[in-house]
C-alpha cells in the first residue's frame, strides 16, 4: 500500500515541487495551502505523514502541529524559512519529528520522509514478524510499550507520543540503566549521522520527560551530565 503524504504549504510552487518528487518515489499525495485546509483534509482522511510549512495564512504550522498532536501521532516534517536555533526548537517542542530549512534540496526532503516513515512504522513490522505477545511488548515498572500498535502506557494511562518520542522511549526502556549518549540515541532512532551541534535529541528528551512526569509524577529519564541519558527500572 502506498504511503499517503499531506503536503501543507501556502507557496503553490513549493507544494507542487514537493508533490512531484514524492510522487516520483511512489507516494500518494494531497496538498493543502493553509492551516485550516490542512486540518480539514487530515480529519476527512488521515495520512501517514505530514510535510508542514510554518508560515501560512489563517493558521500557522505551529498551531496545526499542536492541534494534530492532541490525539494524533502521525509523523510531521516541519518546513521553515527561518534558520535560527530557537525556531527549530519551537517547532520540535510543538511536536514535529523533524525540521528542514528553506530552501531545501528536494532529494534530501524525500530522504527525510523515507527515514521518518521507516522510524514510525518499523516497530509494528518487527513485532508482526516476531509474532508472540512477549516479542511485541516491553514492560518496565509502570510502563507498557507495544511495538505492534506503536503505543505506550504509564500506569495504564495512554502516553500520547510522537513516533520519535516512542523510538527514544523504546530504546531506553529496552536497556534500563544503560547510559546512551545523544549521538547513540540519534544514530539508533534517526538512523542518520550525528553532528555535535545537533540539539534535536535534547528537545525530544525534554518533551518525553514532560509527558512521563505528567502521568507518573516522575520523569524516569535521568541525565548523566557529560555522558548522556538513561531510564531507571
Amino acid at each position: 500500500m502506498d504511503r499517503r503524504i499531506l503536503i501543507v504549504d501556502d507557496e503553490k510552487e513549493i507544494a507542487d515541487l514537493i508533490e512531484i518528487y514524492l510522487k516520483n518515489e511512489g507516494f500518494a499525495t494531497e496538498k493543502a495551502h493553509d492551516g485550516e485546509e490542512a486540518l480539514s483534509a487530515y480529519e476527512k482522511d488521515p495520512h501517514d505523514l505530514v510535510v508542514l510549512d510554518i508560515m501560512m495564512p489563517k493558521m500557522d504550522g505551529l498551531e496545526v502541529c499542536r492541534r494534530l498532536r492532541r490525539d494524533q501521532s502521525v509523523p510531521i516534517l516541519m518546513l521553515s524559512a527561518k534558520a535560527e536555533d530557537m525556531d527549530k526548537i519551537m517547532g520540535l517542542m510543538t511536536g514535529a519529528d523533524d525540521y528542514m530549512i528553506k530552501p531545501f534540496n528536494p532529494l534530501e526532503l524525500v530522504a527525510r520522509v523515507r527515514s521518518l516513515l521507516r522510524r514510525s512504522y518499523q516497530f509494528g513490522a518487527q513485532a508482526e514478524a516476531g509474532g508472540s505477545r512477549q516479542d511485541r511488548e516491553l514492560r518496565l515498572g509502570p510502563l507498557r510499550i507495544d511495538k505492534l500498535s506503536h503505543t505506550a502506557e504509564a500506569d495504564g494511562k495512554p502516553l500520547h507520543l510522537t513516533s520519535t518520542e516512542f523510538g527514544i522511549l523504546h530504546l531506553l526502556a529496552g536497556q534500563p540503566g544503560r547510559v546512551f549518549s545523544a549521538e547513540d540515541i540519534f544514530q539508533q532512532v534517526w538512523k542518520e549521522k550525528y553532528f555535535d551541534s545537533n540539539n534535536t535529541v535534547m528537545v525530544h528528551i525534554s518533551k518525553l520527560r514532560d509527558k512521563l512526569e505528567k502521568e507518573l509524577g516522575d520523569k524516569m529519564i535521568v541525565t548523566v551530565w557529560g555522558v548522556g541519558y538513561k531510564i531507571e527500572g
